[in-house]
């Protein structure tokens, strides 16, 4: 079985390219910065993982996601290489995402600390998206 789930942070703005041909598909690549779960000398310490997303996925980074954005992803390790212009081979380790998504909200990643309150929920438990906003990452 070949599965990876990773939570962290976008250490820059995904890079989306587009295939050329009769039907375009985007690809995105960004790196998340995942804290490691120990200290090392008191210090936290992170890995820096490389991933991909293709199609819808890479459509949705490319419009959502910037850098600081806390996600969270699931796909596969895929691993490859080529040979650089100086006749080096490279080897790759890249996550290929299947699914992802925030793993915080967008007041929290802005550091403004406000948080919804229980009292702004209706009783059946969601709550009321105010006026003015259009721009929702779903459909």
């Amino acid at each position: 079985m070949n599965k990876v789930i990773l939570m962290g942070r976008l250490t820059r703005d995904p890079e989306v390219r587009y295939t050329e041909g009769e039907k375009t598909t985007a690809i995105a690549r960004y790196t998340l910065a995942v804290e490691r779960r120990f200290q090392k000398d008191g210090e936290q310490t992170a890995d820096f993982i490389s991933c991909v997303a293709f199609g819808r996925a890479a459509e949705v980074a490319e419009k959502w996601f910037r850098r600081g954005t806390k996600i969270c992803i699931t796909g596969r390790m895929q691993t490859g290489s080529y040979t650089n212009k100086d006749g080096v081979k490279v080897y790759t380790t890249d996550v290929v995402v299947e699914e992802q998504e925030f793993a915080e909200s967008k007041n929290a990643s802005a550091g403004s600390g406000e948080r919804p309150s229980p009292a702004d929920a209706k009783a059946d438990g969601f709550m009321n998206i105010p006026d003015g906003v259009d721009d929702l990452p779903f459909e």
